[in-house]
């Protein structure tokens, strides 16, 4: 599964526009809350494909989700089923739920309730993107439940951070950067409210 093209989807600026849209919450505090939150997002998937208790029902509610027209994200987020979405959310963060609402409201300065919209309208994007890639490589794999439950082996630290959180404009000095480590210390630099963000998806990839 290309994790990077991912992310840069769901924090891409129609994404943002379109939960803004349908939470009446502000781009900016729609993406720092994406990014701090799309770690444990990403690590909830993983854990409900890998446990034979849930992996069944997790890889036939991917499918479900895969079926649903993501073209135009703004209209699909718009438009978006938040109670469906805030099961999905419960579903992926489990008994952690309330706890990483909170941890990712504090680091946000996004109130608990808002941060709560967010997530769930996210949920159903999540589960359309991760299911259309799942439809599209089940053949490359022994099943959606092995691919979806190596999301997280196998990624490219540089590449995931550069596309999800930098703009395009930064895709330019990226070809520049030659070492990881040299990628990791300027995107950490760049911007003070995104260091949690970032410190977040580096203890999750490393």
């Amino acid at each position: 599964m290309d994790l990077s093209k991912l992310a840069s989807t769901l924090l891409s600026s129609d994404s943002v526009k379109g939960i803004s849209k349908s939470t009446g919450v502000s781009n900016k505090d729609v993406k720092n809350v994406l990014a701090e939150a799309l770690p444990s997002l990403l690590s909830g998937a993983t854990s409900q494909a890998k446990d034979s208790s849930t992996s069944k029902s997790f890889a036939t509610a991917l499918s479900d989700h895969a079926k649903s027209d993501t073209s135009d994200l703004k209209g699909f987020l718009s438009n978006v089923d938040l109670k469906d979405g805030s099961k999905i959310i419960t579903h992926l963060l489990g008994s952690d739920k309330s706890n990483i609402t909170k941890s990712v409201s504090k680091s946000t300065g996004v109130s608990s309730s808002k941060t709560n919209d967010v997530l769930s309208a996210v949920g159903p994007l999540l589960m359309s993107l991760m299911g259309q890639q799942a439809d599209k490589d089940e053949n490359k794999s022994s099943g959606v439940e092995t691919l979806i439950g190596s999301l997280l082996d196998n990624v490219d630290v540089t590449e995931l951070l550069t596309g999800a959180l930098t703009s395009s404009s930064s895709k330019k000095a990226t070809k520049k950067t030659t070492k990881k480590t040299s990628t990791k210390k300027k995107a950490a630099s760049s911007d003070s409210s995104s260091g949690g963000i970032l410190g977040s998806l580096f203890k999750l990839l490393k």
